[in-house]
């Protein structure tokens, strides 16, 4: 019978999945824990270990080698932290079924995945990126910026067709979009790429709200930093997609060293429990307080998505600097999808390395707030946002409506 230690070391490499279709709520709490049952374990093992033992050394080369030909996950026992870890594996089967893909692969953060793609893409002589604005400011400086070598197109939904060639190696959107939450129709863009991937930026619906895969995307990026993690505590990225990607990403990951350490990937399996519950209640708190801010004289304008989610963000008539000043509850900070509710002014710092044009062209503009609602009673989060917005000025125009104000 195997030990606890063996089983942390092993099974999560041997792909462990029930043949049963399951609820989302039971897949959360089960995905990556198939196997602890039967090995007498209830949480999953922590596997700190940056390398591991082994006294047959062309058994090991032989691994290696294939490792180097296609990036498929090792069979047997780990080798070495950098070529995988059983904890971070047992995290990423759990993603993969949540978002219905074949494989995921974690990174150190959401940038580091992302960089990982366009390496990957630029190594098959794809450099050319068509995007659609808004995208997270970080991911739109990367492109922008051409630090890895590609060139990015900017287009809406409708260009997308007309803006791919030869060389472009991913279509990329964000859906909804940080920070104004404008969303496009996955399925249809998936349509306009044709050969060419689709990238989908999930972080903000996660798979409670869509399963970008399901729709056409190719890949699924998420910053795992936020709502998978879920508790301000952890910092990851990771990339669900089909198998033959997965490989390639693994491989950048293993070259480039951007590897999620082993206790967040635990404590990010320990998230997707309760993801679908966290989701949930804060999605019914956000709708509150979007239909209240809309109907407030003092704010001008509510985004708020469709598909619903706990973002919402609004533009204020008065300082929106005052309204970060002023809040005594909500936390004003960067990041987003905390058990916490945050608040932050995209224009001065998540989207302050975006072009001031580019930025107000995407519709981030300088009065926007972006807030992150958490799991707080919606009622104490309004006397918090009630006490910190500004009176209006006389000559304010006229309040949006809410479903107005969502398209």
């Amino acid at each position: 019978m195997d030990t606890p230690f063996d089983s942390a070391r092993t099974t999560a490499y041997d792909d462990v999945r029930t043949t049963a279709p399951r609820a989302l709520a039971t897949e959360a709490v089960h995905a990556g824990r198939d196997d602890l049952a039967r090995q007498g374990l209830h949480a999953p093992p922590i596997d700190l270990s940056t390398t591991y033992p082994s006294y047959d050394s062309r058994a090991e080369a032989a691994r290696i080698d294939a490792f180097a030909g296609d990036g498929a996950e090792l069979d047997g026992p780990p080798v070495y932290g950098r070529l995988g870890n059983p904890t971070v594996a047992r995290f990423e089967t759990a993603l993969a079924r949540l978002e219905g893909t074949e494989a995921a692969v974690a990174f150190a953060s959401g940038m580091a995945a992302l960089s990982a793609v366009l390496l990957v893409r630029s190594a098959m002589g794809l450099r050319h990126v068509v995007a659609v604005r808004p995208l997270y400011g970080c991911s739109d400086h990367l492109l922008t910026a051409g630090l890895l070598g590609t060139e990015v197109t900017w287009t809406d939904p409708a260009g997308i067709a007309d803006a791919l060639r030869p060389d472009t190696g991913l279509v990329m959107v964000e859906s909804p979009a940080n920070p104004t939450l404008a969303e496009v129709d996955l399925r249809a863009v998936a349509h306009a790429c044709g050969s060419a991937p689709l990238l989908a930026d999930n972080t903000f619906a996660t798979p409670v709200l869509q399963r970008p895969a399901e729709q056409g995307a190719r890949l699924v990026l998420h910053s795992a930093t936020k709502y998978l993690g879920g508790h301000g505590d952890v910092m990851a990225g990771v990339v669900a997609c089909d198998e033959e990607l997965a490989g390639r990403l693994r491989q950048v990951r293993f070259a480039t060293g951007g590897v999620l350490h082993p206790l967040a990937g635990y404590l990010l399996l320990r998230g997707l429990s309760t993801l679908p519950v966290r989701v949930r209640a804060a999605s019914a708190t956000a709708a509150d307080l979007a239909a209240r801010l809309a109907a407030d004289p003092r704010v001008a304008r509510v985004h708020y998505p469709r598909i619903g989610g706990a973002m919402v963000a609004f533009e204020v008539h008065g300082d929106p600097h005052a309204v970060i000043g002023g809040v005594r509850l909500i936390t004003p900070a960067v990041s987003l999808g905390s058990v916490d509710t945050l608040i932050q002014h995209p224009a001065s710092i998540s989207h302050r390395i975006v072009d001031a044009e580019d930025r107000r062209g995407a519709g981030v503009s300088d009065r926007l707030l972006r807030m992150s609602v958490g799991l707080e009673d919606v009622e104490d989060l309004w006397a918090d946002l009630d006490a910190a917005l500004q009176e209006p000025r006389p000559e304010s125009p006229e309040v949006k409506g809410l479903h107005e104000a969502m398209s």
